[in-house]
């Protein structure tokens, strides 16, 4: 069973999908996904361009990273909480910059359960 929170994901997702649908129809070239970063690339990158910067996790190069690095940053371990504070608002500024809409206030709701353990 799926809650309102992914339901309403789903509708968003539904909606940009047919958008680029109907953009490509029309003619124009909409690239299907994002190509992924290569090792090369990740580590070309500047330490500020990552979520966790001192640990090089989680970058924060598009719309597709940002959505990762949320997803995923209850599943960071070793770093303390000023480094989290410090991520999750690199992670919001990123995701206003790309576009990204969070439902999250505080990086404190994304620990619950997870990898980590913490509460």
């Amino acid at each position: 069973m799926a809650t309102q929170k992914q339901k309403t994901a789903a509708r968003k997702n539904i909606k940009r999908a047919r958008t680029v649908q109907s953009a490509r129809a029309r003619g124009a070239r909409v690239p299907k996904k994002s190509a992924g970063l290569s090792t090369r690339q990740q580590n070309r990158m500047r330490a500020q361009t990552f979520a966790f910067p001192k640990e090089r996790k989680e970058p924060l190069s598009d719309a597709r990273h940002v959505r990762n690095a949320i997803a995923r940053f209850d599943q960071v371990e070793g770093v303390s909480d000023a480094e989290r504070a410090a991520a999750w608002r690199r992670i919001k500024a990123a995701a206003k910059k790309f576009g990204v809409e969070t439902q999250v206030k505080s990086w404190r709701e994304l620990m619950k359960g997870g990898k980590t353990g913490r509460r």
